[in-house]
């Protein structure tokens, strides 16, 4: 029984693994270039993230009796940072979900260039396609099941079982969180030579999305200056702006996300997450006239149609504006958010909110809109942070965004969080071990060299 963690999701795709040199009767093996490509257009496996870590951020607050009684077991206790969220009996679908791309990956990346009857450029574009995917689902598991990046700390701390051919019986020790992050950004890097530089369909990887995705690898380990300087290199490639004026008063129906122009890499939030509701901290970051707050927010009683019953406060509805999902792929607003906060941790507080006005342009209307100043860096690293919350809300970025910074010491930034659910008080502190999700029982119990994290 051993060995259980590569799931048997996994078994549906086995058919493509090729255990002999001839092809087994009523199976579809993996020969041609074409056969390759198919399998990289499989949005349904490769589009998705993560999903969980919803329910973790401050950006939400669960009051209403209705929601809470809506709420699962596994739910509720990522609600409440729990020492173990599911039973030694459930799966954990972001921890599958990730695994199962990688798989899919590897097998891409073990046999599309010696595939046949393609050009070489298309082999070595499929293979730079499935390192972009691989180097995404590797981001979501390091940032969810280990701790946070520390320069000091990395080389030790735990990370996740690094995969890297589809063997289903690889050794599965947790590489060190440096190891994945290495894994990561070697595999962006050697990725961007083969892609073009903007995709045909957004759902494919390009240059564009590999800095992208460097931009965002690189926040996380602290490396400013290299964050800010893939930031740019991927708006260079793509930097269009949707202005919410358009949608909320003009009359125009907001794009579905592969026409999307400000999207680099579309991917979906794992399962499904509706009348998700919103925090007051939250709802007073964002004000009643951002444009955001009016196109993004709904009241309780808009979404009995989605949800058992209607409830109080607001909630996020950005997954309803096209009802494709929540999106949680890199964009044009958090490149231009991350160019800025790698400018105001240089000093340059004039740069950061130059750049931060510049987004918010787009998300208030005329009459309504203030530019942003900052009194000094510090001051506008703050406020970098706080359009942070107001831009990406709802969509799990929050609760990345508290892990890292707990690195700061900087209360302006993070400070303890408390909810209380059920009647019983839950508090967070920055830094604290519940910051890292706990891995699943079954896939412990399965492979026991897997372990778990402290609580």
């Amino acid at each position: 029984m051993k060995k259980y963690f590569c799931f048997l999701i996994l078994i549906a795709f086995a058919s493509c693994r090729k255990y002999v040199e001839i092809d087994q009767i009523g199976k579809k093996t993996l020969k041609t270039t074409a056969d390759f490509r198919y399998v990289m257009n499989d949005n349904s496996t490769l589009e998705y993230g993560y999903g969980l870590c919803l329910f973790s951020g401050d950006d939400l607050s669960i009051t209403d009796v209705t929601r809470v009684n809506g709420m699962l077991d596994y739910q509720r206790n990522t609600y409440t940072w729990a020492a173990k969220y599911y039973t030694e009996a459930q799966s954990d679908a972001d921890w599958d979900r990730n695994y199962k791309i990688i798989y899919t990956c590897n097998e891409i990346l073990g046999g599309v260039l010696s595939s046949e009857n393609g050009t070489d450029k298309d082999k070595y574009q499929i293979y730079g396609e499935a390192l972009v995917h691989r180097a995404y689902a590797y981001l979501n598991l390091v940032n969810i099941y280990a701790k946070q990046y520390d320069a000091g700390t990395a080389s030790s701390d735990l990370g996740v079982p690094l995969l890297l051919t589809p063997d289903l019986y690889a050794n599965l020790t947790r590489a060190s969180v440096q190891r994945v992050y290495d894994q990561i950004t070697g595999d962006l890097l050697a990725s961007v030579s083969m892609l073009p530089a903007t995709p045909d369909f957004n759902v494919r990887p390009a240059k564009v999305s590999a800095y992208a995705l460097l931009a965002r690898t690189y926040l996380n380990t602290r490396d400013f200056v290299k964050a800010g300087a893939y930031a740019d290199s991927a708006l260079k490639l793509q930097n269009t702006l949707l202005d919410l004026n358009s949608y909320v008063t003009g009359g125009q129906s907001y794009p579905l996300r592969l026409v999307n122009p400000e999207i680099m890499l579309s991917k979906l939030v794992t399962g499904s997450y509706t009348a998700m509701s919103l925090s007051d901290k939250l709802l007073q970051t964002l004000g009643t006239k951002d444009l955001r707050y009016q196109f993004f927010t709904k009241p309780g009683n808009s979404f009995s149609g989605s949800f058992s019953a209607s409830f109080t406060g607001r909630a996020y509805w950005g997954y309803r504006v096209t009802n494709e999902g929540i999106l949680i792929g890199p964009d044009v607003p958090e490149m231009m958010l991350i160019k800025a906060e790698a400018a105001a941790r240089a000093g340059d507080a004039s740069g950061a909110m130059s750049l931060v006005n510049s987004l918010r342009q787009k998300r208030f209307s005329t009459a309504d809109y203030t530019a942003l100043t900052a009194a000094n860096a510090a001051d506008a690293l703050v406020k970098v942070c706080e359009e942070r919350q107001r831009e990406f809300f709802g969509r799990g970025f929050r609760w990345f965004d508290q892990r890292r910074y707990s690195k700061d010491n900087n209360t302006s930034l993070v400070t303890t969080v408390t909810r209380t659910f059920n009647n019983v008080t839950y508090t967070l502190e920055p830094g604290s071990n519940r910051y890292t999700f706990p891995i699943g029982d079954k896939y412990i119990l399965f492979n026991p060299e897997i372990q778990q994290n402290e609580r």
